[in-house]
């Protein structure tokens, strides 16, 4: 804060308007929407009266938030990249998703996900060309009770070996991405990429932001899931590499211990599980294995 005095009657004036505001929504017939506007006026409104914003400032924000808004389009999305690297993705995602018991814990979304990803069969290559080392993924989708749920659709999604998705480049590719369903047993099995650790967007508002205050822009390195299947709690994940030194600064906060699983390299001509052959190239596999939690909790 400040030095600022404030006195018993410039105290009065601030907290009469925040009442004004706040009886301004008696009228709403929404509950949840009024809660929700009220409890933000207070918290806006203690924010600015806690540090004691100047017009200055307030108008440096506008035209920051104006600035957010127009490099945002179809395929760039600033205000998840703000809201991701304020940490307010993924606390909530924390509060939408309360722990039960064994199921699989969830991270950020992120602003890189495009729906119709193309299907790919069991053990099928989701890398569509992208560049990277060959990974074998596989695992199992089950309930809370351990039973396996069949027929879960399984996207996943991930950056190439320059650090780049396909919705960044100009050219209208699809690679990184795809769908598939687990099968009777609740097993999948894909071809992937190994991830690699790659900067979000740093060339727009956001990125001064981090500029400003010493942060990084990088993030650990990952492979996105969403699970979702009939009576589940929709997931939306990550898998991250063990060892990878961004585990401790990922620049949205998304990794959990849970997460982080062992990508086991595999030397050139060792043979793969499919019997596909990968040339004279290194690979690498690794195990997740998903746990729903049911749709209720």
């Amino acid at each position: 804060m400040t030095d600022e005095i404030v006195t018993d009657t410039q105290t009065a004036v601030e907290e009469q308007l925040v009442d004004n505001v706040v009886r301004s929504f008696d009228d709403c017939t929404d509950p949840r929407l009024k809660q929700l506007l009220t409890s933000l006026v207070h918290h806006l409104h203690g924010f600015i009266r806690d540090v004691r914003l100047t017009e200055a400032e307030w108008n440096a924000a506008i035209e920051f938030l104006t600035e957010v808004g127009h490099i945002t389009d179809d395929r760039r999305q600033e205000f998840i990249l703000l809201s991701d690297v304020l940490g307010a993705s993924m606390q909530t995602i924390n509060v939408a998703n309360p722990a039960c018991e064994n199921a699989t814990e969830a991270t950020v979304f992120g602003p890189f996900f495009v729906d119709d990803a193309p299907r790919i069969d069991l053990g099928g290559d989701a890398s569509g060309g992208a560049s990277g080392q060959p990974c074998w993924v596989e695992g199992t989708v089950r309930d809370t009770g351990g039973d396996p749920v069949p027929g879960a659709r399984i996207e996943i999604w991930e950056a190439d070996e320059d650090g780049f998705y396909d919705v960044q480049y100009d050219d209208a590719r699809v690679g990184g991405r795809a769908h598939l369903y687990s099968d009777d047993d609740g097993h999948y099995r894909f071809w992937a990429l190994t991830p690699t650790p790659y900067p979000i967007p740093h060339d727009g508002p956001v990125g001064r932001i981090l500029t400003a205050t010493g942060r990084s822009p990088m993030r650990a390195s990952h492979l996105h899931f969403m699970v979702t299947a009939e009576g589940m709690r929709t997931l939306v994940t990550h898998i991250f590499v063990s060892g990878d030194e961004l585990l401790d600064s990922d620049t949205v906060f998304g990794v959990k211990d849970s997460l982080i699983k062992e990508f086991v390299e595999q030397p050139a001509g060792t043979p793969t599980p499919d019997g596909r052959d990968v040339g004279d190239k290194s690979w690498a596999r690794t195990v997740f294995d998903i746990v729903l939690a049911p749709a209720d909790v």
